[in-house]
């Protein structure tokens, strides 16, 4: 059996003991520290801590609110324009072939934080469907997470000058 070692700690934790709190508490550490990679004026970009694949990132709104009707015009669209920024900082760094743009709002529709809404941005390569996602559950990354955000920094910054 294979299994996805990046995945472990998220597969084997007791989800009723998950803090609900995380997005908010996220802003609050260093860039480094939460794998923040931009900070908006109402929204920031972070790496997935359980990704599905390499560059999964999640645009998070400061703001905890369940429902896309609850953001105002002015944080949803600066979350959306955070979403199309990630675009272009994944096609930079990582070269995808496309996306996986979405949410799940509420818990029944899969909402691991169905009180914080938060995009997930997934980029996707062609071919990247093989038998390992299909039998086993096991998607491959190909760096460590903390590894990853450093070299999306440096993109980062070229994007932001």
């Amino acid at each position: 059996m294979l299994h996805p070692y990046w995945r472990y700690e998220y597969i084997t934790a007791d989800h009723k003991q998950h803090n609900p709190k995380l997005f908010s508490e996220l802003p609050q550490k260093t860039d480094e520290e939460a794998h923040i990679l931009r900070r908006n004026p109402h929204s920031y970009l972070t790496l997935n801590a359980f990704p599905y694949t390499a560059g999964h990132l999640l645009a998070i709104p400061y703001r905890e609110v369940g429902r896309l009707s609850d953001l105002s015009n002015e944080e949803r669209a600066d979350l959306f324009n955070l979403v199309a920024y990630a675009e272009d900082l994944l096609t930079q760094a990582l070269h995808p072939d496309g996306f996986n743009v979405g949410m799940n709002l509420g818990l029944h529709a899969g909402a691991g934080f169905p009180n914080h809404l938060h995009v997930h941005i997934v980029p996707r390569w062609a071919n990247d469907h093989n038998f390992m996602p299909v039998i086993s559950g096991t998607h491959m990354l190909h760096a460590a997470v903390h590894t990853l955000w450093e070299q999306l920094k440096k993109h980062v910054a070229t994007l932001d000058h």
